[in-house]
């Protein structure tokens, strides 16, 4: 790569252009792999279906130190209802893996692009952002999968407003659900990384966010309320508990932050 204060517009333009295309190389690369390896993309997305899903096992454990009984199986199936729906299901799946895995190359790119026109304190400060950032993403997503999405499907399978109703699922229903609180929480977990980002640009402090943070309490169970679609107290604790620990912590990166 030509040297930042060297090259001209289209020698950079070049550069960047090459970066899109080895991105979108990686991200094609990947869906196809999810596409061809299909049971075991969908053993993943279909996992908190089974009665054998890790949390579960967790919670029958539990219970079962308490002496309570064992959590029942949710009776719910997951239906087609479309000609084409598992083939379109497939392929948008696959191409959301490829998506995720090809997000932490294109930002660790997208760095190497513009880290020849950033100073030294400002290229340390942008690579921890991006290793953080991506780091607290995967933490929100792992998140939803093994603990608010199960609970969340429990809940929503085996609520029955008669008895004649049998609970049935469709599969895009299912993975649009499963997608959208993984993406909701991976971006609401990055909120320490925003808020050191802040701090270090001199716009936050932590006295100021301790200040607010009874507002910031109610602004969490706001947030918790919209991306959990039941309305048990239980789930909605579970949701919450891991926001105000987040926001506890954005606190003390912010000190940090500001002594550093």
């Amino acid at each position: 790569m030509p040297k930042a204060d060297q090259a001209s517009f289209w020698e950079h333009l070049d550069v960047l252009r090459a970066v899109v295309i080895r991105v979108l190389a990686v991200a094609v690369v990947a869906a196809c792999v999810a596409f061809v390896c299909k049971q075991w993309l969908f053993a993943v997305v279909l996992a908190p279906t089974q009665p054998d899903f890790v949390l579960y096992g967790w919670l029958n454990r539990a219970l079962a130190a308490m002496g309570a009984n064992a959590i029942e199986p949710v009776a719910v199936r997951i239906v087609q209802t479309a000609l084409t729906e598992q083939f379109a299901v497939h392929m948008k799946t696959a191409f959301t893996v490829g998506l995720l895995v090809a997000a932490p190359y294109a930002v660790f790119d997208l760095f190497g692009f513009v880290s020849p026109a950033l100073r030294s304190g400002e290229r340390r400060v942008a690579v921890r952002v991006a290793v953080g950032g991506t780091l607290m993403f995967g933490v929100g997503v792992a998140l939803s999968y093994f603990l608010l999405f199960p609970l969340t499907f429990r809940f929503l399978g085996s609520y029955n407003v008669a008895d004649v109703v049998e609970p049935m699922i469709t599969l895009s229903s299912y993975v649009d659900a499963l997608g959208a609180l993984c993406l909701s929480l991976g971006m609401v977990c990055e909120l320490p990384v925003v808020a050191w980002a802040l701090a270090r640009a001199g716009l936050l402090t932590h006295k100021a966010m301790a200040t607010h943070r009874r507002h910031a309490l109610v602004a969490i169970l706001v947030v918790a309320a919209v991306i959990t679609p039941t309305s048990d107290a239980l789930t909605l604790l579970l949701v919450s508990l891991p926001l105000a620990l987040l926001y506890e912590a954005s606190i003390l990166l912010v000190r940090l932050a500001r002594r550093g």
